[in-house]
């Protein structure tokens, strides 16, 4: 019976043993697929750093396209950018190439430039199909739940470009409020692609109830390189928890090091509670927010929740080199995620939202290399004197009164 016990015991342990001697991405990956996450092989990944690069890259390819073009956005700002874009667009849908555009009813209505029904009729009348997700209508009740947060760019089933910007001037000019408007998108081009055609699809099914031939719009160019991506598909009452289970499995097999940069990080308690849970078990974690915000609450409670973990030991750097809106984590070197999703109550439990999961150490280490820039460049390191001065009384409280509503939603 002794010896029986002992046994156990060694096996128990050797177990555990093995099971920390996996590296956080092979743990990562085993979660995922136990999720029903589905992995794309063979893909190659481009990071595009700032809205010049975006625009120009994927203008570039619109411009050789033969097919179609699917656009699937959460806002087209009516401004220059977005004029040239639909001049292309118009020019392509002439050459008989299909152009298929969805925007978000409340992202176009929430813009200070939306889209004017002058507009849409001469888009409409040039030949592409362009329709809106949940269309602005009183009594306005529908657009406080599920909004479509999608960033989506797809070229004759190829080439897919996703992140976290819209179509605006704003990008390439920044706002007089906070200056430059820094973010993220990615290129990618490989069987990856197909996952995001079938994200397009589906919305396009919910907008007009036409249902698009499934491989139809496929890429003929299929494995092109050597990164495996996971989709993360965040679909309201499909995969509610899409969000934040992916996260919070990321960060639970951290070993070594975590870095964020997030525009909203009004955290949710099993965010919160893993990050926590990484700093007590001597995980390095890096978190950059923005000293400036596009919404005063925004910054507000983005404080709060960066005072807790610096007071648990992660560091924390305010980015002072404009707003910075990307949305992303690296995770021990290993792997990374770009997409749609911030860490706030909306993203996480409301909205339609997408994350590429990318387990390639050459894109994270592009991505760990701009975030050290950034450091050494454009931030400061929060400690509690600097805390003190950034967010006095009036602040606190009013950070405190917008976390209690959004905790109530």
């Amino acid at each position: 019976m002794r010896h029986k016990l002992l046994s156990c015991l060694i096996v128990f342990f050797l177990g555990s043993f093995a099971a920390m001697a996996q590296r956080a991405d092979e743990r990562t990956i085993a979660d995922f697929k136990q999720m029903g996450i589905p992995f794309y092989e063979g893909n190659e990944v481009r990071l595009l750093t700032n809205g010049p690069m975006k625009f120009e890259d994927m203008f570039g390819e619109i411009e050789q396209a033969k097919h179609f073009i699917h656009l699937d956005y959460f806002k087209f700002q009516e401004d220059s950018i977005c004029g040239e874009l639909f001049e292309i667009l118009k020019r392509k849908a002439q050459q008989g190439v299909k152009v298929r555009i969805i925007y978000d009813g409340f992202g176009n209505h929430s813009s200070k430039l939306p889209l004017t029904k002058k507009f849409l009729k001469e888009v409409r009348a040039a030949g592409i199909e362009i329709e809106p997700f949940d269309k602005f209508r009183f009594p306005w009740i529908n657009h406080v739940f599920h909004r479509n947060h999608h960033k989506i760019t797809i070229i004759d089933g190829n080439v897919c470009y996703t992140g976290g910007m819209n179509v605006a001037d704003y990008y390439l000019h920044g706002k007089p409020k906070v200056g430059e408007w820094r973010d993220m998108h990615i290129r990618l081009h490989g069987p990856i692609v197909e996952g995001y055609e079938q994200i397009f699809e589906r919305m396009w099914y919910v907008v007009t109830d036409e249902l698009l031939t499934p491989g139809r719009y496929v890429g003929e160019d299929r494995s092109c390189g050597v990164v495996k991506i996971a989709l993360a598909d965040r679909i309201p009452r499909i995969s509610p928890d899409m969000m934040r289970k992916t996260y919070c499995a990321a960060i639970d097999n951290a070993q070594q090091l975590i870095q964020i940069v997030n525009p909203y990080p009004c955290l949710s308690n099993p965010i919160r509670k893993a990050l926590n849970n990484a700093l007590a078990r001597g995980v390095k974690v890096q978190f950059m927010v923005s000293e400036k915000s596009d919404g005063q609450a925004n910054a507000d409670v983005t404080g709060l929740e960066m005072k807790k973990l610096m007071k648990r030991g992660a560091e924390i750097y305010y980015y002072k080199g404009g707003f910075h809106h990307s949305k992303i984590m690296m995770v021990d070197g290993q792997f990374c995620t770009v997409g749609t999703t911030n860490l706030d109550a909306r993203s996480l439990k409301f909205d339609y939202e997408v994350n590429s999961f990318i387990f390639s150490p050459e894109t994270t280490a592009q991505l760990q290399q701009i975030f050290q820039q950034d450091i050494e460049q454009h931030c400061y390191l929060l400690t509690p004197e600097t805390w003190k001065t950034l967010f006095p009384t009036c602040r606190r409280i009013r950070a405190r009164v917008y976390m209690s509503i959004k905790g109530l939603l």
